[in-house]
């Protein structure tokens, strides 16, 4: 049993928790808007729990040549870290699966897409050491919840919230909100649930053991070895000879459990500059409805847009199904675009990919890429419509085709001459470019031939593509490209190019690479 810890209540179960200071529904203190407020969400059961419901089980993982038990469900007498084989002599009827990191990983992932509904700032908190269940090693959501909280009635009511829903989708979820990330990680993962007032971290986590950090399994046993077991015994001694010995990590974990120093979030996504949200209380299923819900965020999120006079280049919709899982398509426009008209004709094909299942309950369309944008008056801006014009038309191919342009890059090497641009894009051509005839389309490997020529500089006579020999009725060259000394290994060969013409009438682009006895021909493209 997970142990009581100052400030909080012990979380007993899916959606189970109290506040502190007077029942379920006391609200703490406010914080003041600068206060930076963390939701920390253990998922001490996460293990078990993705294998969905069913009869007892037993987890367990390798460790050398032990597989040890790692996490339990539905099974009486048995903890993690036995062996497996004791654990099945006391419950024969469960059922051992091993553990799989990845699908965890990845449903924490998903889990962390779910929870963007209550904050734009959601990571996936890193799993430390190799345990499982309550500790270091307890998979946990970390939230930014700063500024967010009012728009669900208040801390308290978040917390509920969001702890509820967990457990909607059947996950046993602790969660605890505190100023520091840190400190809301270790309260949750010792299997506490609360909130903490400000101001008062360090006094939360002083009785925690020192297990609920993530610092290495051997410094916890070094410092139990001299009667450091808790996190306030530990901070009560002298800083420099504690770092000289257990290292700068150790300091700093115990400094961030303590709300002293506050590690960023790395959120899963970047939140979008713009978005628009809508909640719906009855799910969405048919595509009709799904439409209607797309325009109405399009108009909203256009406003928005005109209101700081932005306009969108890349917009993402993210639907929120009712069973947690979170689906998303996305489109780019050539230029910056706040027309919701445009945007939802990309969109219109995009949707079909949608799969509802149950309905959606949440929809956000964001803007995460996004560029200053001014009206344009038509007598003042010759082109202006033409262009404007040509790009949304470009955008609805590119919905269905690649589109681009090619322009010229800072290379000598033929491969490397030109480059692929938006198909909008403007293209500054230097006057002195191409400096040679080139073909219209390069091979895309070029092909390996063989050649006969009479003298070491001299174009080919003849030309042997396969097993069939091409006489050389006219040539051009040789054109000597000398490698890029500043990003082309020291050994590699230059170039001599050759403009060729067969008796049979096909004028091909041919390489000679390399000098004398080690030469080699390729065709590179035809004329």
């Amino acid at each position: 049993m997970p142990p009581s810890l100052r400030g909080i209540n012990e979380c007993r179960g899916p959606g189970s928790f109290k506040l502190p200071g007077g029942g379920a529904g006391a609200e703490p203190p406010q914080t003041a808007p600068a206060t930076r407020r963390h939701l920390a969400l253990a998922l001490p059961r996460l293990a078990v729990e993705r294998l969905g419901p069913g009869g007892p089980v037993l987890v367990w993982r390798g460790v050398g040549s032990r597989r040890e038990v790692v996490a339990v469900g539905g099974v009486e007498g048995v903890r993690a870290g036995q062996a497996l084989s004791d654990a099945q002599a006391i419950a024969p009827e469960a059922q051992a699966v091993e553990e799989d990191a990845a699908a965890e990983a990845a449903l924490l992932e998903r889990l962390a897409l779910w929870a963007l509904r209550f904050s734009p700032l959601v990571s996936p908190s890193p799993v430390h050491g190799g345990g499982s269940g309550w500790g270091p090693g307890t998979p946990a959501l970390l939230l930014d919840i700063t500024g967010a909280t009012h728009l669900f009635g208040g801390e308290a009511a978040l917390l509920r919230r969001v702890v509820a829903g967990l457990a909607g989708l059947g996950f046993t979820a602790c969660g605890v909100i505190a100023g520091a990330p840190g400190t809301a990680l270790a309260l949750a993962r010792s299997g506490g649930a609360g909130i903490i007032p400000p101001s008062e971290e360090a006094a939360a986590v002083e009785d925690l053991p020192l297990s609920v950090l993530p610092i290495a399994p051997e410094v916890v046993t070094a410092l139990s070895r001299m009667g450091l077991r808790r996190i306030g015994e530990v901070r009560r001694q002298p800083r420099g000879p504690l770092a000289r010995r257990f290292g700068a990590a150790t300091l700093r974990a115990l400094e961030e459990a303590a709300g002293e120093v506050s590690a960023p979030i790395s959120p899963i996504r970047p939140p979008p500059d713009f978005s628009a949200t809508r909640e719906f209380l009855e799910p969405l299923i048919t595509r009709e409805a799904i439409d209607i819900a797309v325009a109405a965020l399009l108009r909203a999120l256009c406003r928005r847009l005109e209101e700081a006079s932005r306009g969108a280049r890349r917009v993402v919709l993210r639907a929120h199904r009712v069973d947690g899982a979170v689906q998303e398509v996305a489109i780019g426009t050539g230029l910056a675009v706040r027309d919701p008209a445009h945007l939802g004709r990309l969109f219109e094909q995009k949707l079909e990919r949608l799969e509802p299942g149950f309905g959606f309950d949440r929809i956000v369309l964001g803007a995460e890429a996004t560029e200053a944008m001014t009206g344009l008056q038509g007598g003042f801006v010759r082109g202006a419509q033409e262009t404007e014009d040509l790009a949304r038309l470009f955008d609805r191919l590119a919905q269905r085709v690649q589109v681009w342009r090619l322009a010229p890059a800072e290379s000598h090497w033929p491969e490397r001459e030109v480059t692929r641009v938006h198909a909008t894009a403007g293209v500054l051509v230097p006057q002195d470019w191409p400096r040679a005839v080139r073909p219209v389309r390069l091979l895309r490997r070029p092909l390996e031939v063989s050649a006969m020529a009479l003298l070491p500089d001299a174009p080919p006579s003849l030309l042997r593509i396969g097993k069939v020999g091409h006489r050389v009725r006219a040539a051009e060259g040789p054109e000597r490209i000398e490698p890029e000394w500043w990003r082309a290994r020291p050994d590699r060969p230059g170039r001599d190019y050759y403009r060729l013409e067969l008796a049979s009438g096909v004028r091909l682009w041919v390489c000679r690479s390399g000098f004398g006895a080690e030469a080699r021909w390729f065709v590179q493209g035809r004329l």
